[in-house]
């Protein structure tokens, strides 16, 4: 495990996406609600169903977000650098929709969700920014999943207009 300082944390916030709508305090204030992570190849991040604490930021490599069936698993869609996974953690008192695996090293800036939900309770314009960012996330997750399941059980002549 390696060692990660708060300049480290700076520094991969700093190079998100996510953080040019935010203002200086409030990037600050984000910095003091994230620690660094790492997940191994293959490791499952967090299940279906499974309480959640944090909201995710992908800072290296990809994590595959999966629905589990009862005899396979269905990649919804891969998210990767730059990317935001865990959006549930928002939502008081709801489980994760999705399973979280990890594709190769992952490293990620896991933010106290608590935390989160206090600087928008705090700051309405941070809240609305955070918020607007996490909904985008949400219909891009929706239109995926939409995506696979036509896939899945349309004939190709239906998807095809026939």
């Amino acid at each position: 495990m390696t060692t990660v300082t708060m300049a480290d944390v700076d520094l991969a916030l700093r190079r998100q996406p996510l953080m040019r709508e935010f203002t200086p305090a409030q990037f600050e204030e984000l910095m003091h609600a994230a620690e660094m992570v790492e997940f191994e190849p293959g490791e499952v991040i967090h299940r279906e169903g499974d309480e959640c604490a944090q909201l995710f930021l992908v800072v290296r490599g990809h994590v595959a977000l999966e629905l589990a069936g009862r005899n396979e698993v269905l990649r919804v869609e891969t998210v990767g650098p730059g990317e935001e996974f865990g959006w549930t953690a928002m939502l008081m008192g709801v489980g994760r929709y999705f399973q979280a695996r990890a594709l190769d090293g992952v490293q990620a800036l896991a933010f106290d969700a608590a935390a989160l939900r206090q600087m928008c309770e705090d700051d309405p314009s941070f809240g609305y920014a955070l918020m607007s960012r996490l909904l985008a996330v949400v219909a891009g997750r929706l239109q995926a999943t939409r995506l696979q399941i036509v896939d899945m059980h349309w004939t190709p002549a239906k998807r095809a207009g026939a």
